[in-house]
């Protein structure tokens, strides 16, 4: 890039305003090129969202441990028959009904339950992001009459998540890299990786032969495999140039995910907000009266009847729904009022949560908005939660080892 210099400018001054309009366009295209392949974008923000997402979903699969086999398994009204049928129109990908055993069904939703936890703890997030993928695909696909909005933007999230490099920061991973800097640690063999994808690769060998997989799916899962391949053979044996090439192509994909996930929010919102418009409970103020009076989702009857006593309140609420949810993708572009946009947007989801008893759903929105966090916010969030955790371990372990330390003495 030309440095500025006064002749630089004075030649600039110089060219006709079209010129000097697209050269500046250019500038701004180079400047935005450079910042994307030359590092991984939104790191911190990419990592929340890896976290929130994966920690939801693994809450929800434990929640519903005792109830598995009557929302996903063979006890489910949505019978493995019906689930075929339907995925036969659909043509969505589930592992679920490649077999309708009871020993394969539990495989497979604890080894949901495994992948979530390896994304959660950023622990070969590659692999994890895809096995993540898999899992949710799996069980909400074998029964997608179960769920709400919660389970639908983790069914979107879950895809977009393979794309991205969210393992960059608060991972194992990092830890790991933190720890070997050239990423090169047991001359680059790196034997944990290698088994990991040589057993994805016979698995997915398997059940290509076996006609299993559909063209896309195939393509898609093939491609993930073949690209760790390449990774490891570059990192292993060509660290220079090539290596450079691979790191700056998986961070165009990586900020092409982000950018996805970021529009996939604002159309949640606006779309959300542009249909309750249309709506005469929303027009006339009073939606949200009636959702406090469901029985099926409210709780805490009393609390949600004495919120919508008020119609003061009952007003405020739905007129106040409507317009941030209609004006979230719009304060985007400024950073101060997209922060208090993301906190009313966040507080908004946690009074859903606690007065419709939507947990996952609230978890889930809270995780997609915490993409808007400033880089700032989340590391004075995560530094306040590493000193409540040094706090908490200073604080709790004292009487328990005097306990222990006295305990022989009294006995004796």
């Amino acid at each position: 890039m030309t440095a500025y210099s006064p002749a630089t400018s004075g030649r600039e001054s110089a060219l006709p305003p079209r010129a000097r309009l697209w050269r500046r366009i250019g500038a701004i295209i180079e400047r935005g090129f450079t910042r994307i392949t030359s590092g991984v974008i939104a790191p911190y923000q990419s990592a929340v969202i890896r976290i929130g997402f994966s920690l939801t979903w693994l809450a929800l699969l434990l929640r519903e441990w005792v109830h598995r086999n009557q929302l996903y398994g063979a006890d489910s009204p949505w019978s493995w028959t019906m689930a075929r049928e339907w995925n036969a129109t659909n043509h969505g990908f589930t592992i679920l009904l490649w077999h309708d055993g009871r020993l394969w069904f539990e495989i497979v939703y604890v080894a949901a339950i495994a992948a979530s936890v390896m994304l959660l703890l950023g622990w070969r997030t590659r692999t994890a992001s895809l096995l993540f993928m898999i899992g949710v695909l799996a069980l909400q696909n074998r029964t997608p009459f179960v769920g709400n909005g919660g389970d639908n933007v983790i069914h979107i999230m879950a895809i977009y998540l393979v794309f991205t490099r969210c393992g960059q920061v608060w991972s194992l991973d990092a830890r790991r890299s933190a720890d070997d800097r050239d990423g090169d640690r047991d001359g680059g063999r790196d034997v944990v990786g290698i088994v990991m994808w040589a057993l994805f690769t016979a698995v997915l060998t398997l059940v290509t032969a076996l006609g299993k997989l559909s063209m896309g799916w195939a393509l898609l899962l093939w491609g993930f495999a073949i690209a760790q391949m390449a990774w490891w053979l570059v990192r292993s044996y060509a660290p220079g140039e090539p290596r450079t090439v691979m790191e700056m192509v998986g961070n165009v994909v990586h900020a092409g995910a982000m950018l996805v996930i970021a529009v996939q929010v604002c159309l949640i919102y606006s779309s959300s907000g542009w249909y309750k418009i249309q709506g005469s409970l929303w027009q006339d103020g009073t939606a949200i009266y009636y959702a406090l009076h469901l029985g099926n989702v409210t709780p805490w009857p009393a609390l949600s009847h004495a919120v919508a006593s008020s119609g003061l309140i009952v007003l405020l609420l739905s007129y106040g729904t409507v317009i941030v949810e209609v004006a979230f993708p719009f304060t985007l572009f400024n950073s101060r009022v997209r922060t208090v946009m993301v906190a009313i947007m966040m507080s908004m989801h946690a009074g859903i949560g606690i007065l419709l008893g939507l947990p996952f759903f609230t978890m889930a929105m809270i995780a997609a908005d915490s993409l808007f966090l400033p880089t700032a916010v989340l590391l004075w969030l995560s530094d306040g939660m590493t000193r409540a955790v040094r706090w908490t371990r200073a604080v709790v372990p004292a009487p328990l080892v005097a306990q222990e330390q006295t305990e022989p003495v009294r006995r004796a």
